[in-house]
């Protein structure tokens, strides 16, 4: 589920949809919490689908580290990339944000934690635009993401937090811990894709 002060809205014909902040959301809020109504499908299922449901699949989905798509089943799945995302997905099951977003501000995230499997063209307009998602970038730059993630979950616990019902007991234990002491701090590694577990097609 994504955080309920955001809205869709239609940017252009290349880039599609995106979604938009409506009030201030300051860094350290929780924006997205993976809920239990997500749509999951299985290495096996997902075979099972034509090429062009395939296809969709592909576009609203990004695959976890059992190696299942995940498809949201609110305006999440419409969340575009940047370079300079203001929000990252975490190892504890929820995306955060990593600066403050301001009303009117595009929700933007970063693909390559979604365990992709082949490059994927960007269209985000940065400076420091990679060009390209690729497989490669979870190893290349995870220890990146995880510093940011670490800064902004600092503290986060003091902030208005309307998705923090949605987490799991285990993850709040979790992260009651890294309040406590912050070299309890679970990587973003973990998401990564356990190749010698699934299998994909």
């Amino acid at each position: 589920m994504i955080h309920p002060n955001t809205e869709l809205r239609f940017i252009n014909d290349a880039v599609g949809l995106g979604i938009f902040a409506k009030t201030f959301i300051p860094e350290g809020t929780i924006v997205y919490v993976k809920d239990s109504l997500e749509i999951e499908i299985s290495p096996e299922d997902y075979a099972k689908h034509s090429d062009q449901m395939k296809d969709v699949i592909e576009k609203y989905s990004y695959i976890d580290q059992r190696g299942v798509h995940i498809i949201s089943w609110d305006h999440a799945k419409y969340v575009n990339h940047c370079c300079n995302c203001n929000t990252i997905s975490t190892a504890y099951g929820f995306e955060i944000a990593i600066r403050d977003i301001f009303p009117g501000e595009e929700i933007t995230d970063e693909y390559g934690l979604f365990n992709i499997k082949q490059e994927i063209p960007l269209l985000c307009n940065n400076a420091h635009c990679r060009k390209m998602v690729r497989p490669e970038d979870f190893d290349n730059y995870y220890p990146q993401w995880d510093e940011k993630i670490k800064k902004s979950l600092t503290g986060s616990d003091k902030l208005p937090q309307p998705l923090y019902h949605l987490i799991d007991e285990d993850t709040k234990k979790e992260l009651e811990l890294f309040y406590l002491a912050p070299e309890n701090y679970q990587s973003v590694y973990r998401l990564k894709l356990q190749l010698n577990h699934v299998s994909i097609h």
